[in-house]
């Protein structure tokens, strides 16, 4: 089996490249630090499974699958991250990931998934399994934070980010981060559906 790690960190690189090679059917590890580098050793190595970090420097790791997939790579791709986020889970979701392990993990644990994934089956961390559980019962209110429910609140008394500004001691551009948040978590299409959520849910 031949693995690529794609990874901004030269150490977490190392210790993950470590952890590997104690897998006596790993037999090649490859890293890449980039978007542009990982591509590029995907179709060089052509790798049965490429280990991907969310976060590379600037770059969203996420960018790879597409473009690999582009070039009708194979592999399989597992996110290897440190993020628990819900976002972003959905996103590696929708792009079709064969895993999701978190930085966390036991070295035993990251090796099972890859061994997993290996046979055709996909691997998600427990732990991430049971937050999202955990969310899914949860109401969509709940996953506002408390300034994007007074965001919430104002667009429901039909208020501009202007005004909602000056009322929240805030800049326009931050009232615009926590609508584009708003619409985000209660998969509403715009202001006018927020304002609607806000009365019907009683948040005015």
């Amino acid at each position: 089996m031949k693995v690529l790690i794609v990874d901004d960190h030269p150490l977490v690189r190392e210790g993950v490249a470590a952890i590997l090679s104690t897998e006596y059917s790993i037999a090649t590890v490859e890293q890449a630090a980039t978007c542009d580098e990982a591509v590029k050793k995907i179709q060089q190595l052509e790798p049965d499974i490429v280990l991907l970090d969310l976060r590379l420097d600037k770059e969203y790791g996420l960018e790879v699958i597409p473009r690999a997939r582009k070039i009708k790579n194979n592999c399989k791709f597992v996110v290897l991250t440190s993020s628990a986020d819900r976002n972003d889970f959905k996103r590696a979701e929708d792009l079709d990931v064969d895993g999701y392990i978190l930085k966390g993990a036991y070295p035993e644990e990251i090796l099972l998934g890859i061994n997993l994934i290996s046979r055709g089956r996909r691997y998600y961390d427990p732990s991430i399994l049971e937050l999202m559980l955990k969310k899914q019962n949860r109401s969509p209110m709940e996953e506002l934070t408390p300034r994007e429910q007074e965001v919430l609140r104002e667009l429901g008394k039909g208020m501009t980010n202007k005004q909602i500004a000056q009322k929240l001691f805030i800049t326009e551009y931050t009232v615009k981060k926590h609508v584009s948040q708003i619409l985000a978590k209660l998969g509403l299409a715009d202001r006018t559906q927020a304002a609607l959520y806000a009365i019907s849910h009683q948040v005015v």
